[in-house]
């Protein structure tokens, strides 16, 4: 989606997250298993399960939940293997997707994913086909009244951050990937509690969709893939013209 786009989306799916606390907890809980078996079970030194950490308690994750998920990733007790896995492909009118899978079966989301697009006029694509019109970057998005945009500049730059970008909506912090984490502490000692923060892919071209038809069915093939157990993110190209 493109960024005036962005902010709608990030309020639309904090919406249908309300409606399926299931599905929710259920992808909370497979990302803090990842984010401790990578970086460990202490959220003072792993900035990834911290910020999920602060997502489950604002999606009203239960704390038992939070914890089996922690101890799993660390081993302490037994779970399931996930991967993470990126999925490229094309949706009508040659738009791009990204997404983010979690499973403990490629075959099986390989094929559930394709099936997918199939069914809503789109194929799944090679590696690489698609990957290269966005950029894979940390994303944050900062409701306006929380700081100033200098403030905010001087602040996430000094982390690390790539850029700040500032529409009536808000602020939107940029910063490699690999800056993430430096920059989610700093807004977190800034006392600063972001709309969305994520590892995401943001376009570098957009498909302008001026045919209602066709905005239909992209919603849902967005909506259908955002169904699927494996997938975590959805994020594509298109804008409504």
């Amino acid at each position: 989606m493109a960024k005036h786009n962005k902010w709608s989306k990030v309020k639309r799916l904090k919406a249908v997250t309300d409606a399926r606390k299931g599905k929710v907890f259920s992808r909370l809980a497979r990302e803090i298993t990842l984010a401790a078996k990578s970086g460990g079970g202490d959220p003072g030194g792993n900035a990834r399960l911290r910020t999920l950490m602060l997502k489950a308690r604002e999606a009203n994750m239960p704390a038992d939940n939070v914890g089996r998920a922690i101890k799993k990733g660390t081993g302490e007790l037994p779970g399931v293997t996930y991967e993470e896995i990126t999925y490229e492909g094309y949706g009508p009118g040659g738009v791009a997707f990204v997404l983010k899978v979690t499973t403990d079966n490629k075959t099986r989301a390989a094929q559930d994913v394709r099936s997918i697009f199939a069914r809503h006029g789109g194929n799944l694509a090679q590696s690489g086909a698609v990957a290269f019109q966005f950029l894979h970057e940390g994303q944050f998005f900062i409701p306006p009244e929380q700081i100033a945009e200098d403030a905010l500049l001087e602040l996430a730059l000094e982390a690390g951050a790539d850029d700040v970008l500032t529409t009536d909506d808000g602020h939107e912090v940029r910063c490699d990937v690999h800056a993430f984490d430096r920059v989610t502490h700093a807004l977190e000692t800034r006392g600063l509690k972001p709309a969305s923060a994520e590892i995401a892919y943001i376009p570098t071209t957009i498909v302008p969709i001026a045919d209602p038809g066709n905005a239909q069915t992209l919603q849902k093939l967005h909506d259908a893939l955002d169904e699927l157990d494996d997938v975590q993110a959805v994020f594509s190209n298109e804008v409504t013209a």
